[in-house]
């Protein structure tokens, strides 16, 4: 017997992916799951795929309500943006909660407002473990906010150079390529097969995207601790500025992100860069370094709580140029999630997850 663990919202592609990775999870029971409109239904009605899961495949999804998620050691959110807020507030204060949406993750008020509808909610703790800082306030955390899929990506490939002094934050473009599970499980015209297959298509630009915010919420800390090092105090900081254009691919899953920077100084290497970001992540079990010349693919992380890295400097533009890959269900959502539960319940961190994709 493990620590009980309830999902909200696991009906959805998230939600699916959770119960997959709980499923085998060594430290962990699923108490409970809840859905709104399939609730009533059994877990493999809804996922086919844990048919032969039987730690989850008939278990009964049933409505939300606090009585169903309290009756548990920590509650995973896998909600749309502008619910969890009050689901959070109804659960006991003694049950931990990873959320999976979007409510928790700014400290900006008028950054939430808009993108969001209703009111801001505040902000929890970021559920990114190799983030500096971050291992530590998730274990010491009884509410953890999982950033965006893409947030999560471009984070990671652009925090350690912000921190470092490589990269300017000031002049940062991000495009990532994501699959239609990203999209949520709705039906939509948009992401039916045949308008998705054969098609590349970018969405939310200009700005728009609902991750944008928190990219540049990370980017400013990072610029913070940075000038903090470096012990600069003169003057206001600079502005972080980030222009990221999401695109859609056609593949099911995983996020390939492309992020560039303005170098601090024309005279940085490619060197520099990959020592920078190599001494970040020494030791973590789920961020991969490639080696030199070999370049980040979705496929290669699909399945898996993994990241692939790889970074250059473009000494022509003067840029920085990180490459990351995720896969969005995993370390996007699900693999982060409870990477973060089992900090937050004394785990070993890397329970039930895997650093390997799978193949072909």
């Amino acid at each position: 017997m493990g620590a009980r663990v309830a999902v909200a919202g696991a009906s959805g592609y998230a939600g699916g992916e959770l119960l997959r990775l709980l499923a085998e999870h060594p430290g962990l029971e699923v108490a409970a799951v809840t859905a709104g409109a399939s609730a009533g239904r059994f877990v493999a009605d809804l996922h086919p795929n844990l048919a032969g899961a039987p730690r989850v495949a008939a278990l009964t999804l049933q409505a939300h309500s606090p009585d169903a998620l309290g009756d548990c050691d920590l509650a995973f959110l896998a909600l749309p943006a502008g619910e969890s807020a009050a689901v959070a507030s109804a659960l006991p204060d003694d049950v931990k909660i990873v959320d999976l949406g979007p409510d928790f993750r700014l400290s900006d008020a008028a950054a939430w407002q808009r993108h969001y509808a209703g009111p801001h909610a505040g902000r929890w703790v970021t559920g990114i473990a190799e983030l500096p800082g971050g291992r530590a306030a998730i274990r010491a955390a009884s509410r953890v906010a999982a950033p965006g899929c893409y947030a999560t990506a471009a984070m990671l490939a652009l925090v350690p150079l912000v921190e470092a002094g490589l990269a300017d934050p000031a002049d940062v473009v991000v495009v990532a390529a994501s699959g239609t599970s990203g999209a949520g499980r709705s039906l939509r015209t948009d992401l039916l097969a045949s308008e998705v297959m054969g098609s590349v298509s970018a969405y939310s630009v200009a700005g728009a995207h609902r991750h944008t915010p928190e990219i540049e919420q990370a980017l400013a800390e990072a610029a913070g601790r940075a000038r903090l090092a470096a012990d600069i105090d003169a003057g206001p900081a600079r502005p972080v500025r980030v222009s990221f254009t999401p695109v859609l691919a056609p593949m099911p899953r995983g996020i390939l992100a492309t992020c560039t920077a303005r170098l601090a100084s024309p005279a940085t290497t490619t060197g520099e860069l990959r020592e920078a970001i190599a001494h970040a992540y020494e030791g973590e079990p789920f961020v991969t370094l490639l080696p030199p010349g070999h370049w980040p693919s979705s496929a290669s992380v699909a399945g898996s709580n993994g990241v692939h890295l790889q970074a250059a400097a473009d000494e022509h533009a003067g840029r920085a140029v990180v490459v990351a890959a995720i896969d969005n269900l995993g370390k996007g959502a699900a693999g982060q999630a409870i990477q973060d539960a089992n900090l937050m319940l004394g785990l070993t961190e890397t329970a039930g997850l895997t650093a390997a994709g799978i193949a072909p």
